[in-house]
């Protein structure tokens, strides 16, 4: 019987063009396979109930149908579609032995495609959630005029959109090279595994990586830094203490959402350029997944007065308390 590291590396045959090609999943012990199973099957649970929970409360909801919280509802989809492609199938993949972790070529696109989509919109949606509360805080009489239905859907197109051309072409650029090798060095499928298996010229690929991380990373940290500061200077200039209080509170939240999302980002993205620390990086691969997306519906969601008042009704118990 060959071995699963004999088997692994008979993978790393060249096979040009192959349609079949194999995951190289975690690195984990047969002990500690059933363990790790369970904790990211009920993490997958806990994001499916949550994030669904959250969004047909907004859409049920008349009183929670305000453009903070249905700009707010483009994270709760993002998450169930970006761990509904992953997850599942790594779950599914933690149960068999590698030489049996197959993948058809256009599924891996498929999965990698959604992957960065669910990462760059992540990016995007916070930007957009951001104008909203910068509209809120420092232009508030004429935040009515301002952000309109109208205004919110183009908005929603706009954040998904971007997404959508950025991780387009960015998959696009690796389907036009011939593949040499089937082995994807990750637990699920992204754009850097899928274009290493070429054997081809990967320049334009990197060039362009480099540019998307670049021109996403700035803009969103650029936007950031700009709403904030114009939050910070109206508020350190207002004696309006129910103004401040309440900026506070909204854009406290919005941030440590956002800085938990850029944080897992980043790690992922940094670890790709140590290959000594694989397992680090495919450990921080999934996380980069679980952790946003457990804690988005918690940190946003249950700390709002008006969601939990919108839970107490639908649940007709005691009223239920913000967190914070």
């Amino acid at each position: 019987m060959i071995s699963d590291l004999c088997y692994c590396r008979l993978m790393e045959n060249y096979t040009y063009n192959s349609f079949t090609l194999q995951l190289e999943g975690l690195n984990i012990s047969k002990d500690s396979v059933y363990p790790i199973f369970l904790i990211f099957l009920f993490s997958y649970v806990f994001i499916m109930f949550l994030n669904a929970s959250i969004a047909f409360l907004i859409f049920i909801d008349k009183n929670l149908h305000q453009p903070m919280y249905l700009l707010f509802c483009n994270l709760p989809f993002n998450d169930i579609l970006g761990n509904s492609i992953m997850v599942p199938r790594l779950l599914i993949d933690m149960l068999l032995p590698p030489s049996e972790r197959i993948i058809s070529y256009y599924e891996c696109v498929v999965q990698a495609f959604t992957t960065h989509m669910f990462g760059t919109t992540a990016h995007t949606v916070l930007m957009i959630m951001a104008f909203d509360r910068y509209v809120a805080i420092c232009n508030p009489l004429r935040y009515a005029a301002i952000m309109t239905n109208k205004m919110v859907i183009k908005l929603t197109v706009s954040a998904w959109g971007v997404a959508f051309v950025l991780v387009g072409i960015l998959l696009g650029l690796t389907i036009r090279l011939n593949t040499c090798r089937t082995l994807i060095r990750n637990p699920y499928c992204d754009n850097p595994s899928l274009f290493k298996l070429s054997c081809d010229s990967v320049f334009i690929n990197n060039v362009y990586g480099l540019t998307f991380t670049v021109v996403l990373f700035t803009g969103s940290i650029g936007s950031m830094v700009l709403t904030y500061t114009k939050i910070a200077v109206v508020c350190l200039t207002s004696k309006n203490k129910a103004l401040n209080s309440k900026a506070f509170k909204t854009c406290s939240t919005h941030l440590v959402v956002y800085l938990t999302m850029l944080l897992s980002g980043m790690i992922v993205i940094t670890l790709h350029r140590f290959p000594q620390y694989s397992d680090y990086r495919k450990l921080s691969a999934i996380l980069f997944h679980i952790i946003p997306g457990s804690l988005n519906p918690l940190i946003y969601g249950v700390q709002s007065a008006e969601i939990c008042k919108s839970l107490s009704k639908l649940v007709r118990s005691k009223p239920v308390m913000p967190l914070f």
